[in-house]
């Protein structure tokens, strides 16, 4: 099956109500028997098409009442306004699992497991990451405040580096891991304190992660 030519590149921060580890990424059950988070993505550089995407911001918030396999979920994109209208067509299909191979990206997943997907909204988003140093600063006005930071050792208060390596991971292939608080408040709520966080570089096509 042919899809439209697209290809994002940037840097995601995600933050959820799991555990520092998420168990999601070992194929186990959420901590708190749900999942609830989001994504934040900055684009440094991107097309849909003829369409360009760069420096645009994108989120998604997720939330499912059990693991994320077992369905039942909801979703809802929230996409930079300053997109223009075709812009804002190539995130939201992208963000909806559009013009993308089955399961070849988690957009893809997300939007599979979600039985209702949520009117995509256009905000003004504030996104500050450096995926090495583990710490990310995300707000939309009156809707999301987030924050991500390292994990620190409880016997030397130093910070604590770790990563997830995935080579067949549809997400990332490596992730820096830390810790997230978060309040978003869209279609519906979602609340962290001091729970998992991941910092990665993104790169996505319609066949999913390139190389």
């Amino acid at each position: 099956m042919a899809f439209v030519d697209w290809y994002v590149e940037g840097r995601a921060f995600g933050n959820c109500t799991c555990i520092d580890g998420c168990p999601c990424q070992f194929e186990g059950r959420p901590t708190l028997g749900g999942c609830d988070g989001f994504e934040a993505i900055r684009i440094d550089r991107g097309h849909f098409g003829e369409t360009r995407l760069d420096g645009l911001r994108t989120l998604v918030l997720y939330s499912w009442p059990g693991p994320i396999w077992e369905g039942g979920g909801q979703m809802q994109p929230i996409i930079d306004e300053r997109a223009d209208a075709d812009q804002r067509a190539a995130l939201e299909t992208i963000l909806t699992g559009g013009e993308t191979a089955d399961a070849a990206t988690h957009w893809w997943v997300f939007r599979a497991t979600s039985d209702t997907l949520h009117e995509t909204l256009f905000r003004p988003i504030e996104l500050e990451m450096d995926v090495q140093a583990r710490r990310a600063r995300v707000s939309i006005p009156g809707m999301v405040e987030g924050e991500g930071f390292p994990i620190y050792s409880p016997h030397s208060g130093n910070e604590h580096r770790v990563r997830i390596d995935i080579p067949a991971g549809i997400e990332y292939r490596v992730a820096e891991i830390g810790k997230g608080t978060s309040r978003a408040a869209g279609a519906f709520t979602v609340e962290t304190r001091e729970s998992y966080g991941q910092f990665y570089d993104l790169r996505q096509s319609p066949t999913g992660i390139p190389g």
